[in-house]
């Protein structure tokens, strides 16, 4: 990986994790990210997760959920301890996460927010997220990913 890698790729490399990227040239008219990088790349769409913020309690919260479910936003309250959850506004997100929407990884964020990842993640050997630009994923091991974001472990997707 170069020197011009994104924070996602920075920061697995600064955590000693092989960075296994997957790049695909994204279709601006796509309308689900996720399902767009799973078919792109040829992967089985349970083991693609896209990286959603949400507002739980008024405080931002990352959720990690397979692209062929949605996020259930009364499981994520209830996981991240809270009483009730929203979807954050997109400019809330993307200041946040120093991310653009589409392109928003659970890694290398501006600021580390809470994270729940959907316990499905753990029953595959690897995942794909955001490499943190439309058009990239990284691969790597769900104890990974949960270790590095410190992400709670729940059924989250529906």
């Amino acid at each position: 990986m170069s020197a011009k890698g994104t924070p996602a790729t920075k920061a697995l490399q600064r955590a000693g994790i092989d960075v296994r990227t997957h790049a695909y040239e994204h279709d601006p008219k796509a309308e689900s990210y996720g399902l767009e990088a799973a078919i792109a790349l040829d992967q089985d769409p349970k083991r693609v997760f896209k990286t959603l913020v949400a507002s739980v309690d008024g405080k931002l919260t990352v959720a990690i959920v397979p692209v062929e479910k949605q996020l259930d936003l009364k499981a994520l309250a209830s996981a991240a301890g809270g009483k009730r959850a929203e979807m954050a506004k997109v400019a809330d997100a993307e200041r946040a996460t120093g991310y653009v929407a589409g392109g928003i990884s659970p890694l290398g964020q501006r600021k580390a927010l809470p994270t729940v990842m959907d316990d499905s993640a753990l029953t595959h050997d690897t995942v794909f997220v955001s490499g943190g630009r439309r058009g990239l994923e990284i691969e790597l091991a769900p104890a990974d990913l949960q270790r590095l974001t410190r992400a709670a472990s729940a059924p989250i997707g529906r």
